[in-house]
């Protein structure tokens, strides 16, 4: 390993025994111009995380359960970070290649660029749902997003705003001297997407490189989708004012995911019967999330907001290993 630690990845840890088998050699496998660093920051695992992990040279912080914030736990493990760059990933993120790191290097083309963020893509497993597999439709670019003042970047709507801050701790690389001047702030949800908004209001750039990719899956239920839908829902509108659109069933999106469904050969028709209500049943848990959320604005404003987001999100939702 390189004397010098070039970079620093960070991997907030809970129950993650199923994915971190796959997740840490292709971490440690990385071609990488200079020295790794990984800090692995567990909350309280009960499964073979641990042992896993004890393979391993990472440095491993414990902290309680009720420490943990998607924001503030973030931070501390850029504080202890060695690296000149900082890496924020997940437990269940795997890297396509061993040139991951180093193509998320290349989206720092100057010194004005504070992050660069990669692409996750379903890989073509039985086990995810296909309706959400990576199917380009085009050559996938470089993007850099850049306001000259903050008033630039203010004058956009709430939607072109947080459209250019889809930004996602799940793939992203941080110039740590950046990242300690422009912390994510203590959130339950949406750190990533709100610390772009505030780092493009510093006068920085961010970079989003399509080329550095993580494969990456969340097997969702109807509580699981209705409780992250609401959080993000939340969180985008506490920051950005954004509000999410009042959707129902219809024919048009039904008959497309059949059609998909139909096509995948090396799926039986059971199989794509249990994919067809699997979509309909997260669909109608998002929908279902909004009117909620919606509602809850119409009937009594900001303060009714907060008495909902309370009761519907008294933890943060965690991935699922299995339904």
């Amino acid at each position: 390993m390189h004397p010098e630690v070039l970079v620093s990845v960070i991997i907030p840890v809970k129950n993650g025994d199923i994915w971190l088998k796959q997740v840490m050699p292709a971490i440690f496998s990385q071609e990488l111009k200079g020295g790794l660093e990984v800090i692995v920051i567990d909350s309280g695992s009960t499964d073979n995380t641990l042992e896993i992990l004890s393979n391993y040279p990472v440095k491993l912080i414990q902290i309680d359960p009720v420490l943990f914030n998607h924001g503030s736990t973030r931070n501390m493990g850029a504080e202890l970070a060695k690296g000149k760059y900082v890496v924020m990933t997940v437990q269940d993120a795997t890297p396509v290649s061993n040139l991951w790191l180093q193509r998320l290097l290349e989206g720092f083309t100057d010194d004005n660029v504070a992050g660069v963020c990669g692409q996750q893509v379903v890989p073509h497993h039985h086990d995810k749902n296909p309706v959400e597999w990576y199917r380009p439709m085009s050559k996938p670019t470089q993007r850099k997003i850049y306001f000259p003042t903050p008033k630039a970047f203010e004058k956009l709507s709430a939607d072109e705003q947080l459209s250019l801050c889809r930004w996602d701790n799940v793939n992203a690389m941080y110039r740590r001297d950046l990242l300690l001047q422009v912390p994510f702030r203590h959130t339950d949800f949406a750190e990533d997407a709100v610390w772009a908004r505030d780092i493009l209001l510093a006068g920085y750039s961010i970079v989003y490189h399509p080329l550095a990719q993580v494969e990456h899956y969340h097997l969702e239920n109807y509580q699981y989708a209705f409780k992250r839908n609401f959080s993000l829902q939340y969180h985008f509108y506490k920051y950005f004012g954004h509000l999410p659109v009042k959707k129902k069933h219809n024919l048009v999106s039904t008959l497309k995911t059949l059609k998909l469904l139909m096509l995948e050969k090396e799926f039986t028709m059971v199989e794509k019967f249990r994919w067809f209500r699997y979509n309909l049943i997260n669909e109608k848990a998002v929908f279902s999330s909004n009117d909620l959320f919606l509602d809850s604005i119409q009937s009594g404003g900001d303060k009714m907001l907060e008495k909902t987001y309370s009761e519907v999100c008294q933890s943060i939702p965690q991935a699922l290993k299995s339904l």
